[in-house]
């Protein structure tokens, strides 16, 4: 039976590190129950419990699994002098950047609850995104081809607003979305974001001219996903998730 139930926690702003730690015990949690579930008759089978983490992280950058590395366009032992990180991880995607004034969201789903079908699945993460987008009055949508959320789509200005990158175990997601709201669009300027060197990157604040209330634009956004996946959001603390 499809459990709908998600496990909502705002982990603020949290290191990259530890929140990647966290995905990964949450991911272990639920492939463990759907481990034990095999072979068992559909009655006898324990449900999976699905997780959306939000949060902010300090200065970093990310590059995914099949990445470039030449597309962080600094010296690693620069990074400190800007306040930053830097780490290879195990999603998909080219390089991108996490700061502060950035909504991070990171869905730890069994996809068996929803649907497996990871194309669709990113979809899903960008069409709550666009909806959003489109709430502040912004023309939002896709690039055939690209992952991600894009202003202006259409036109030769595109540029990116939102970057997406997955992980999925045995139909059990990870990672997830970054949403430049009042995010420092400068530190962009040392990566080739997302390894797409001909289009540029842009905020909430900088396309409204305003510095947004992040936790406004959060709301938002879970609404979004809750309606498109047709979650039944539960509001958890950190301490629940960790007990």
């Amino acid at each position: 039976m499809q459990n709908k139930e998600v496990q909502f926690v705002d982990l603020k702003l949290i290191e990259y590190k530890s929140a990647w730690d966290l995905q990964e015990t949450l991911l272990n949690r639920i492939a463990t129950v759907k481990l034990a579930n095999r072979g068992l008759e559909d009655s006898s089978k324990s449900s999976t419990t699905n997780y959306l983490l939000f949060c902010e992280h300090p200065h970093v950058y990310t590059l995914g699994k099949s990445g470039d590395e030449s597309h962080l366009l600094l010296q690693e032992s620069f990074l400190s002098t800007i306040g930053a990180t830097y780490f290879k991880t195990n999603r998909g995607g080219d390089i991108t950047y996490h700061g502060p004034g950035q909504l991070v969201g990171y869905p730890i789903l069994d996809l068996e609850n929803f649907y497996t079908d990871i194309h669709l699945y990113l979809r899903m993460l960008e069409e709550a995104i666009i909806k959003t987008c489109e709430g502040f009055g912004l023309i939002a949508g896709r690039i055939e081809g690209l992952t991600g959320v894009w202003i202006d789509p259409s036109s030769d200005k595109a540029r990116k607003i939102c970057a997406l990158g997955v992980k999925a175990s045995r139909w059990i997601s990870m990672h997830g979305f970054a949403l430049n709201v009042n995010t420092d669009l400068t530190y962009f300027t040392h990566i080739v974001p997302c390894g797409i060197a001909t289009l540029g990157v842009t905020s909430l604040q900088q396309e409204l001219g305003r510095e947004m209330d992040l936790q406004a634009v959060s709301d938002i956004v879970k609404s979004h996903l809750v309606d498109l996946f047709k979650m039944e959001l539960v509001n958890v603390s950190r301490e629940t998730l960790n007990a």
